[in-house]
């Protein structure tokens, strides 16, 4: 097993690694890590179905990736996770063309944003970052479950240390809305969705939660200073963080090529077999009670009656039940 860690890069991650004749499908791929993830995949020899909401940033990423690696196969697909009827529409349109997934990598989010709601009212966080996703990975499991070695990748966050899912309230209709706290249910719910459907679909497919870092991206747009200082009191309050970052609230930042790394890794290393459903920080399965800004995580993440009761209540928010295996 290879020895990785938190300055690891994708390319480093995949020396060595043949991906030709593998397809991924990878979301938020028009900035920041997925455009990353997608460079590195497609200079491996993977084609990659890339996916955003944007179609001039979509185009703009794709020439980017084109330019660093001549060879990249990609497809470009539109999709806006905050909107049912687009994910409906876009799932339609990809299984009309009997791609198989090799990998889904959800990888787009919003963070910290205002009081917003979705399309078809979703608190905006839990709407995009988990509902989104929930709602694409399941119309699109037909095309994942003829797939090789098939694989869902989540991207989670140590975020996911502000809450756990609030399965009474998930609108913030009664609750005051907070941004971080939002932030964090929605990142736990990126953690018992992968948790989900690994109970569901067992030796099928693999499926992991990855928190990549702190990376600067277009994620953070919506950050204010007063946001940010509450972010760093909240990091100091952990009591799972390490003694610098109880003191000083500090939060180790990685280059771009080391933010995608666990991500990249989880969705190609034959060295997870034995960990399915895990949650990775730093290119390391989980470790309960370690740093969240690392890859410890809070046990709440692994509650099997909080994984199953959340999907119970996404089918009945998107309004569909999808068959178990």
């Amino acid at each position: 097993m290879a020895i990785f860690g938190s300055e690891t890069t994708t390319d480093q991650i995949l020396e060595g690694v043949d991906l030709n004749g593998r397809h991924f499908v990878v979301t938020g791929a028009s900035s920041g890590l997925g455009e990353e993830s997608v460079r590195a995949l497609s200079s491996a020899g993977a084609s990659v179905s890339m996916l955003a909401r944007n179609p001039e940033k979509i185009d703009a990423a794709a020439d980017r990736i084109r330019a660093s690696v001549p060879s990249a196969d990609l497809e470009k697909g539109i999709v806006d996770l905050a909107d049912m009827s687009s994910i409906r529409s876009y799932a339609e349109s990809f299984l009309q063309k009997e791609i198989a997934i090799d990998v889904l990598i959800n990888n787009a989010g919003v963070m910290a944003c205002p009081r917003l709601t979705t399309n078809d009212g979703f608190e905006m966080q839990f709407g995009t970052n988990h509902l989104g996703h929930f709602l694409l990975t399941n119309l699109l499991m037909p095309a994942i479950r003829t797939g090789h070695k098939p694989r869902i990748i989540n991207l989670s966050s140590a975020g996911h240390t502000h809450s756990d899912v609030d399965l009474e309230d998930p609108n913030f209709e009664t609750t005051e809305y907070s941004a971080w706290e939002s932030y964090g249910r929605s990142k736990s719910a990126n953690i018992h969705f992968t948790r989900e459907l690994v109970r569901r679909y067992g030796d099928e497919l693999q499926s992991f939660a990855v928190h990549p870092g702190v990376i600067i991206t277009e994620l953070g747009r919506h950050l204010t200073p007063e946001l940010m200082e509450e972010m760093v009191e909240r990091v100091k309050a952990r009591s799972t963080s390490s003694t610098e970052a109880k003191q000083t609230g500090g939060l180790p930042f990685k280059s771009m090529e080391a933010g995608a790394a666990t991500q990249v890794w989880a969705a190609t290393t034959d060295d997870l077999a034995g960990n399915n459903g895990s949650y990775l920080g730093d290119c390391k399965v989980g470790v309960e009670g370690g740093n969240p800004s690392e890859n410890g995580y809070l046990p709440y993440i692994y509650n099997e009656d909080t994984a199953k009761a959340l999907w119970a209540l996404s089918e009945e928010m998107v309004q569909q039940e999808f068959p178990s295996n």
